[in-house]
This record gives C-alpha cells, sequence and structure tokens, in this order.
C-alpha cells in the first residue's frame, strides 16, 4: 500500500505541476477571449434560459428537461467538494487557496461552455432520451472512438468509482463526528439508498436531483449568509487574509504561494468540473432547441458551485476563527468551523447537509459512468454490474484511508480531464461557430434561437439529433 500511495503522488505532481495547470489555464483563458467573454456578456442569458427551461416541454415524451440536466450536472458538482474539499484546500494552501479556486472557475467557466455545447451539438439518441458527452465528440467530432473509449474508461473509474468513495468517506467521516455513527452502519445505508435510484435509471436519478439540488444549495447558501451577517466586522479582514495569501511576499518566500495556487486549482476542478469532461455527460440529455442553451446553463453551473457555495464554506471557516493548523481537517474543519458559530447544532447540520450533497453527488456520478458505458457497448448486463460496482464502491468508500481516496480521485481526474481538453482544443471552433449563430438569431429579435445541422453542412453527416 506504501508503494502503491508513493507511485500515484509521483503521477499527481507529474499531471498536475506539468500539464494540467497551464492546460486548465490557457483553455480557461483563449476560451474566454475567443467567445468574447461569454461567461460575463452573456450571464442575464443564463438567468433567463435556466426559468424558462422550467417549464414542462412534452408530457408524452419522456425528454430530460434542460433544467433537470442542469440539476444532474450540479448534483455532481455540488458534493464534498465544496465542503470537505475547501476545507483541505485551506488547511494545505493556506486562505489564498480560495482566491484561486475563483479564477479558475471564472476562467474555467469558458471551458464549461465549449465542452457542454459540443456535447449536445454530438449528442445520439437512446431508447428514452438522448445521451452524450466527450466519448461521443471524441468519436464523431474527432473521428478517434479509441479516443473516445479511453475517456470512457476514466470516467467511469473516476466517477463511479473514485469520486463516489470520497462522497461516502467524507459522509460517513461526518455522521460519525456529530452523532457517533460507526462507518459501517452507514455506509450500508447509502450503498441501500444508491441502489434503490440507479436501478431506476437517468429519469428517476433526474426527478431525485431536481428536488434536493434547489432545497439543500439555497438551505447552505442562508446558514453561510447568517454567519457572514453575525461576523460582518471581520468580513474585510477575510478578504484580505484569502488576497494577502494568495500573493503575498512572505508566502512566496515560503513557497505557500505555490501550494495554494496547486490546491486552489485542485480542489476548484474536483468542485466545478469546469474542463473535465464530466458535466457534458448531463448536458447532452437535455431536450433544447439550441447547443448553446445547454452550455450557458451549464456555465451558471461552475458559478453557483463555486462562487457560490464554495465562497460559502470558506467564509464559513475563516470567519470562524479555527485553527487551521490543528488536527481537524476535511469535513471535521467545516463541522468545527460551524459549532463555534451556531453551537453544537454546527456539528449535526453539517453532517445532514454533507447528507443531501454527497448523495445526489452519487447519483449524478453514478450517470456519467453509465452514459459512457454505454458508448462502449449496448449490452444491458453490463450496465446492471456496473451498477452493483458502483454500490460496492460506496461502500468500500465508507471504511478506507481518506488520504488514499483522495490522491486516487486526484489522478484519476487528471488523466480524464487532459484527454477531454485535448478534445475540446481541437472541436471547440465548432462551440464558436454555434454560438455566433446563437447571438445572431437574437440580434435578429428571436427570442428562442433554434438549430439545424443544414447552419453548418461541412459537418452536418456527424450530427444526429439537429
Amino acid at each position: 500500500m506504501e508503494l502503491t500511495n508513493q507511485f500515484i503522488a509521483i503521477a499527481n505532481d507529474i499531471i498536475w505541476t506539468y500539464l494540467l495547470v497551464a492546460l486548465l489555464i490557457g483553455c480557461g483563458v483563449w476560451f474566454t477571449l475567443r467567445t468574447r467573454f461569454v461567461q460575463f456578456r452573456m450571464l442575464a442569458e443564463m438567468v433567463r434560459l435556466l426559468g424558462d427551461s422550467t417549464a414542462s416541454i412534452d408530457g408524452k415524451e419522456k425528454h430530460i428537461s434542460s433544467f433537470q440536466a442542469f440539476t444532474i450536472s450540479l448534483a455532481s458538482r455540488v458534493g464534498t467538494g465544496n465542503l470537505a474539499g475547501v476545507a483541505t484546500a485551506i488547511t494545505v494552501g493556506g486562505p489564498g487557496a480560495v482566491f484561486w479556486m475563483w479564477v479558475i472557475a471564472l476562467f474555467g467557466a469558458s471551458s464549461a461552455f465549449v465542452e457542454s455545447t459540443l456535447s449536445q451539438l454530438y449528442k445520439v439518441r437512446s431508447r428514452h432520451s438522448y445521451i452524450g458527452g466527450p466519448a461521443y465528440y471524441m468519436e464523431r467530432g474527432l473521428k478517434r472512438r479509441w479516443m473516445g473509449i479511453l475517456f470512457a474508461v476514466l470516467i467511469t473509474v473516476t466517477f463511479g468509482f473514485a469520486f463516489n468513495s470520497v462522497q461516502s468517506n467524507t459522509l460517513c467521516a461526518a455522521f460519525e463526528n456529530a452523532f457517533g455513527v460507526r462507518h459501517a452502519w452507514m455506509g450500508a445505508g447509502v450503498t441501500a439508498a444508491t441502489l434503490l435510484i440507479i436501478f431506476g435509471g437517468v429519469h428517476r436519478i433526474a426527478r431525485v436531483s431536481s428536488i434536493i439540488v434547489p432545497v439543500m444549495a439555497l438551505g447552505y447558501v442562508l446558514l453561510a449568509l447568517f454567519i457572514v451577517v453575525t461576523n460582518i466586522t471581520r468580513f474585510p479582514e477575510v478578504i484580505g487574509q484569502i488576497v494577502g495569501d494568495a500573493f503575498g511576499i512572505r508566502q512566496a518566500i515560503g513557497g505557500t504561494v505555490g501550494a495554494a495556487l496547486m490546491q486552489g486549482i485542485k480542489r476548484g476542478l474536483f468542485s466545478n468540473e469546469a474542463g473535465m469532461g464530466s458535466a457534458p455527460n448531463a448536458a447532452a440529455t437535455a431536450h433544447v432547441t439550441h447547443p448553446v442553451k445547454q452550455g450557458l446553463i451549464q456555465t451558471l453551473g461552475v458559478f453557483s458551485d463555486t462562487l457560490l457555495i464554495c465562497t460559502c464554506t470558506a467564509f464559513i471557516i475563516l470567519c470562524s476563527g479555527v485553527d487551521l493548523q490543528g488536527s481537524a481537517d476535511g469535513i471535521q474543519l467545516t463541522q468545527q468551523a460551524l459549532t463555534t458559530q451556531v453551537g453544537s447544532l454546527g456539528g449535526s447540520y453539517v453532517a445532514v447537509a454533507i447528507l443531501f450533497f454527497a448523495y445526489s453527488s452519487i447519483l449524478g456520478n453514478y450517470y456519467y459512468g453509465e452514459a459512457n458505458l454505454q458508448f462502449i457497448t449496448s449490452r444491458r448486463w453490463v450496465i446492471q454490474v456496473y451498477r452493483l460496482l458502483v454500490g460496492g464502491m460506496v461502500m468500500f468508500g465508507s471504511l478506507a484511508s481518506l488520504d488514499f481516496v483522495w490522491s486516487l480521485a486526484d489522478l484519476t481526474m487528471g488523466l480524464m480531464a487532459l484527454c477531454n481538453l485535448v478534445a475540446i482544443i481541437l472541436l471547440g471552433k465548432y462551440a464558436f461557430r454555434l454560438l455566433d449563430d446563437y447571438r445572431e438569431q437574437k440580434r435578429k429579435g428571436i427570442r428562442s434561437p433554434v438549430f439545424r445541422k443544414e447552419r453548418m453542412p461541412d459537418i452536418g453527416q456527424d450530427i444526429e439529433c439537429w
């Protein structure tokens, strides 16, 4: 086990230090410039589209609405990374890590727009709805099925197994800390609840996510606002701490600026998933009239995750004044911070919140694996076996070492992101053309732009659903 941990640590250093940081920032900046700052200029349109997408589309067809696709992706995004991941980033990288989380979200949102728009463009019909994602646009857009299979394997391992182990691990740790519930018992309960929903397929996951996600997010934001208001005199100090730690001379000399940068990017990506290639799998399921619509909505998901939920956790921890160098780490640090603010109920509240956050993430993560297994094979028994294996990994995560699980998730996430970033760099030009088409229709006064593949005749033969 020690040798395995060392190998994973070395691989993480190589991937994150020399490859992913440059690619993530480079793609974020390039896509931001090329789309003319789509994530900022079209923010109002994102909110409008999300509101419109809550309406019923066609009661006779089993389509996933744009809002439901948004909640599936947000269910995966909003999980332990928002509570435990932020706490870990602050512990290891200092408060400055929060600043770099913001940066990667602001620029990475453009990458989320590109990948989700591409997933809509190249989606295909399945038995009950649509299906798509990076594996599909790698095959149809790049004509590289082998690359799609590689990505499909990586995302299945990353989300179905590694990330779900992280969610389960953190959830069980929170309940043990708050209520003294043993990991084995909690893990068994979560595993049973997971199997109950995932055997119902994507429509059941969509229904559950569309209820859980808005409620849990709103409740957590309101709690964070209460804590910030009650500590309003400390707010300027906290902001100064975050910015100063990200750029301070003392931190640069001590080498902690680099740690803050790395932790901010790693935990920011783990949380908002921009450019990773995961959210496009949910984006592809949506029934919309133009691919850009879902691209814009998924961009809003990055902001909702990092700039809202992750920032709430950071402010709760930093406003509380808890010792960042103490023995508490991960979810325990967040619980400790809340306890100092709202009393003994704080730890219990975090445990209940993480139950919903982690559980919804497990469901979203599971679907990403299912969508990609369907890309590899049409055999139904493979999906059934995968569902059982996901349940097994949820149980395994409840008993495994936190450090090992996080390291494994970092490694598989890094490999997956590398694969997807290469694809969206090569295919990004089609997302830019779709955005130009959408903007042109909006300038003509068309409230709800419509796309037909005849508008892109050079690739029309590769497009199935338009």
